[in-house]
């Protein structure tokens, strides 16, 4: 049988960008430093996928200083939890089908 996977979000099909998504998901906020340790990525990897995630909507950046310290701040923003909320749902459905 052919599972179907039209539900899966191709924007959370990177390691990074489910990463991303899943700590922005159950933490209000993380920053730039936060999310690099956590997810063990390079300065450039990761701000290639925070910035295209923030440009499909699914995150928002706020950019400030702590200090003389630039401090880069990410959230999750109502349509990318709905968006990723229905990627999990679409993965749940594709295991139940498959297992």
């Amino acid at each position: 049988m052919i599972p179907n996977l039209e539900g899966l979000n191709k924007a959370f099909e990177s390691r990074v960008r489910l990463g991303i998504m899943s700590a922005l998901a159950v933490n209000e906020s993380a920053d730039f430093a936060t999310l690099k340790s956590l997810l063990e990525v390079t300065d450039g990897n990761l701000a290639s996928h925070t910035r295209n995630l923030e440009e499909l909507g699914y995150i928002s950046c706020e950019k400030r200083f702590i200090g003389r310290k630039p401090n880069t701040l990410f959230r999750i923003t109502d349509q990318g939890r709905q968006a990723f909320r229905n990627h999990l749902n679409a993965l749940a459905q594709l295991l139940k089908t498959q297992l």
